[in-house]
């Protein structure tokens, strides 16, 4: 180990354990040190330092003044480390599919090389210099600030014992022209506001532990999965300790702008129940949602919160997407510790309590580097609620709606086993098709997330979407005839709110002799309809 002495400072130069023929390099900031005098970050530590200060360097320059000026303060370490290589990209970090049943034995994610963390001991301070590409298109998604992160983000709770982890207090100054990454730095761990070019927190060890403990990417899942006695099961990873405070965790789900939603709103809760979940469950309804619905929606097991819509500035008028924004709602539920979303177009088979041992953001994948925003762990804050009302004319979702716009706020996430919330749409009739169909009649699937025409618009002998021309491949009788079990299991005052008017029966109708003239070749619009809501 190489120490270097300088006058009238302390600098320390840890380098990294790299191949033989790297092992002098260093990695210098580019374009973050600004020529401050006195940084605030100075100011801020200088009272309580008395020079002993144990201080990490991590892309800083050495030259420069503030890195001179933080020097004063106490022992200050320069971190090297081998840059990430230009050929990973976020691509490969994210791909689009994975083979979920063998990640946890050979799924491997690309390598973004890490200091050795273990002979760097403990710090009171790390300070990292992150160069921001905004607004280069893509600059959310740079590989090697994700890697600037990581580093900072392991150097804070390096060193400390599990038992420490509450008592110590660790500070992090993030030296870039672009915020933070609120998946790491959340917002709410900010000291004070930020000053030029300087974002400072104070870290939670346990709850960073927890963020670092999941895997770099969606290459392998944080939620592998494990076969017992036959069966493939959910396997969670440890990631530290439970904490000495019991803390309050809910499921939620939103209704919004009508009650097009409420049937599936109360069998999501019917559901719920019967895995026996000890977890509050708790919707937020606004205005439009009348007081027979919110009678019903409480006997379902719903803690019902009033709320205020949300418009979405990309959405058209009247559009269906127009209010969907009311979901960054679910940030405000601060009297919960954690809280995972649940859409009111899923029902859920299997007790998921598990999910809420995940970090901020944790989700199925949507397509490659996005998850899907449709059941996801969330941690209320009212810091990160107001971040999304101060950047919701600026981040521009790329599906004009809100999960678009979270996928823009939360690029790095953590990818859950897509039985989790498995879709009910596929590709390939013969192959997907019928793996899926084995999937809904076992008992392997935690939740069905219903896509296209909803199992209440539908009559229960069959799934509607049969009929109608480009919904096809939302078609699946096995998954809905699932989501009607639950149904009957409702109370009879509650399975009143499943019922269909005259205009949407008509729609079946129309939708029934447009198959039968286009002769679909599944041939569901020649099955006799038995289901008696048709006379309801």
């Amino acid at each position: 180990m190489l120490i270097i002495y300088l006058s009238p400072v302390l600098l320390q130069d840890y380098p990294s354990r790299l191949h033989p023929k790297t092992r002098t390099t260093r990695i210098l900031a580019t374009n973050t040190s600004a020529k401050l005098p006195e940084s605030s970050t100075v100011k801020l530590f200088e009272k309580a330092s008395n020079g002993t200060l144990r201080i990490a360097l991590v892309n800083m320059d050495a030259d420069s003044d503030r890195v001179v000026h933080l020097s004063r303060l106490g022992r200050a370490v320069r971190v090297g480390f081998e840059r990430v290589s230009e050929s990973v990209k976020w691509s490969n970090l994210y791909p689009k599919w994975i083979d979920e049943e063998e990640t946890c034995r050979r799924q491997k994610c690309p390598k973004i090389p890490m200091p050795d963390f273990e002979d760097l001991g403990r710090f009171d301070v790390v300070v990292v210099g992150v160069p921001c590409r905004y607004p280069e298109e893509g600059w959310r998604r740079d590989v090697f600030r994700l890697q600037l992160h990581l580093i900072a983000a392991n150097l804070a709770v390096s060193g400390a014992s599990l038992e420490e982890e509450e008592e110590a207090e660790v500070k992090v100054v993030v030296v870039s022209e672009c915020r933070a990454m609120e998946e790491i730095f959340g917002c709410d761990e900010m000291v004070g506001k930020r000053e030029k070019d300087e974002w400072v927190y104070k870290v939670d060890l346990r709850k960073m532990r927890e963020r670092i403990a999941m895997p770099v990417g969606s290459c392998k899942l944080a939620l592998p999965l494990k076969r017992t006695g036959g069966k493939i099961e959910l396997n969670p990873p440890k990631v530290g300790p439970s904490p000495t405070v019991k803390q309050r965790e809910a499921y939620a789900t939103v209704l919004h702008s009508s009650e097009a939603y409420v049937c599936g709103a109360i069998a999501l809760a019917q559901s719920l129940a019967r895995t026996g979940t000890t977890r509050d469950l708790v919707l937020l309804a606004d205005s439009s949602i009348s007081l027979r619905a919110r009678r019903a929606l409480i006997t379902s097991g719903w803690i019902i919160r009033d709320t205020d819509r949300i418009h979405n500035p990309y959405a058209k008028k009247e559009a269906y997407n127009e209010w969907n924004y009311t979901k960054l709602r679910l940030w405000q539920l601060l009297g919960y510790h954690k809280v995972v979303f649940i859409d009111s177009d899923i029902i859920v088979l299997k007790n998921l309590d598990v999910l809420f041992g995940f970090p901020q953001i944790s989700a199925i994948s949507n397509n490659a580097w996005r998850f899907n925003s449709g059941m996801m762990l969330i941690k209320p804050s009212n810091c990160t609620f107001n971040m999304f009302m101060e950047n919701i004319d600026e981040i521009v979702p790329y599906n004009g709606g809100d999960q678009g716009f979270l996928n823009e706020v939360f690029t790095w996430w953590h990818r859950w086993a897509s039985r989790v919330n498995y879709m009910t749409n596929w590709n390939n009739m013969t192959e997907e098709m019928e793996m899926k169909n084995r999937i809904f009649r076992s008992d392997e699937v935690y939740g069905i997330h219903y896509l296209g025409l909803k199992p209440w618009l539908c009559y229960r002998d069959y799934d509607c979407n049969w009929n109608v021309k480009g919904n096809q491949i939302f078609a699946n009788d096995v998954a809905n005839e699932r989501w009607w079990e639950i149904h009957d299991s409702m109370a009879p005052e509650l399975q009143r709110f499943c019922l269909m008017d005259k205009g949407w029966k008509a729609r079946l109708k129309k939708d029934r002799a447009s198959a039968k003239k286009a002769q679909f070749e599944d041939k569901h619009w020649m099955i006799k309809i038995k289901d008696p809501r048709q006379h309801l």
